[in-house]
């Protein structure tokens, strides 16, 4: 079976050595400078990296990914398609060789987006950028998809369990060119529920809450948009939006409809009970983190948040039974916290106050 990875990039020198110890498990790795500066080239090839150049204008992910994929030869039983401020966990290769079975199209493996200060874990979810060599395409200027547009169906997807890409991001690249590619991606298919969510998202991200709220309803409103988990996300970007506009009873009923989109999810439960906590609503944070609490499987979806399953629900929770009187039981949910956030001196704080309750010490 022939691997092959391939990548686009642009002044990452600083990241070479690193991406291709992580990648020398690959028959071979195909690179598209789109314009490097520095030494990244030369040092790519001296690695054993096929290395071509081109300026993509006007700029565009997808435009870029298709043509480095372009660079993999045709032999290929399997491509995997990363970024050089991206690692593979050792070992990789022969997980997904085990995996791919007759039929198989595309594989599903874990992704770290992003790690928290202390090393941990930020956002994780299942990405899907191993795939057949031919009948394939990314499309969209930004948030580019891998889009089957090859003869027949498109064939099966695998898991791959045990294989690990982290995102190792680099704090110094500007996400200034997101907004308007996101722009055009939405002018070139209205439609897309997918683009106009991100769209929306993105004008949040930019503190333009009038346009994000218009932008988010919009994407609700569209046939495609069915996806449950995505449409949740965006009532909860509405909600905080709303808020910094000042418009906070609103804000508090598009969290109830978030948690009414997807029960299956913890996030919109956790930040409904964080704004009925600064209500002092403290049956209400009992009662929303006891069901977050309930659902012990976590999605594979890019909308999973990592505060979600960290400390935050055994936090809230200690804190509405602490404040409604139950000391008892607030102490064994900090506990759960503390546990899970060692490093945490609030949450410290607040197991020392709560035992010394729960003993009758206060």
């Amino acid at each position: 079976m022939k691997v092959y990875v391939y990548a686009i990039c642009k002044n990452e020198s600083k990241f070479v050595d690193r991406w291709m110890d992580s990648m020398c498990e690959a028959d071979g790795v195909y690179v598209l400078d789109t314009g490097s500066e520095d030494d990244t080239i030369e040092k790519l090839r001296a690695r054993g990296a096929a290395v071509e150049c081109e300026i993509i204008r006007p700029w565009r992910f997808d435009t870029a990914r298709n043509r480095s994929l372009e660079l993999v030869p045709l032999d290929a039983d399997i491509c995997i398609c990363t970024d050089l401020d991206e690692l593979l966990h050792p070992g990789w290769r022969k997980l997904l060789e085990n995996a791919w079975r007759p039929g198989t199209s595309r594989a599903a493996y874990r992704y770290t987006w992003n790690f928290n200060p202390d090393g941990s874990e930020g956002y994780v979810f299942w990405t899907e950028k191993a795939h057949s060599r031919l009948g394939y395409m990314w499309t969209h200027p930004v948030h580019e998809v891998l889009t089957w547009t090859g003869p027949g169906q498109e064939g099966g997807k695998v898991y791959v369990e045990g294989m690990q890409l982290d995102h190792r991001a680099d704090d110094s690249k500007s996400r200034a060119q997101y907004l308007p590619l996101l722009e055009l991606s939405v002018l070139e298919d209205p439609e897309d529920d997918r683009s106009l969510h991100y769209l929306g998202r993105e004008y949040y991200f930019h503190g333009r809450w009038q346009e994000a709220v218009v932008t988010l309803k919009r994407h609700l409103l569209l046939p495609g948009a069915t996806w449950a988990d995505e449409r949740c996300a965006s009532m909860r970007y509405i909600s905080r939006c709303l808020i910094q506009l000042g418009r906070r009873e609103e804000a508090r009923q598009w969290l109830w409809r978030a948690v009414a989109e997807a029960p299956h999810l913890r996030e919109p439960y956790l930040e409904l009970a964080a704004m009925l906590y600064e209500d002092r609503n403290w049956d209400g944070v009992v009662y929303l983190t006891r069901e977050a609490l309930r659902i012990t499987e976590r999605p594979r979806s890019y909308v999973s948040e990592a505060a979600s399953w960290g400390s935050l629900p055994w936090d809230l929770l200690s804190l509405g039974l602490y404040y409604s009187g139950r000391y008892g039981e607030a102490y064994e949910a900090a506990l759960r916290a503390a546990s899970l956030a060692a490093s945490d001196e609030r949450i410290a704080r607040n197991l020392e106050l709560m035992r010394a309750r729960a003993e009758g010490g206060l």
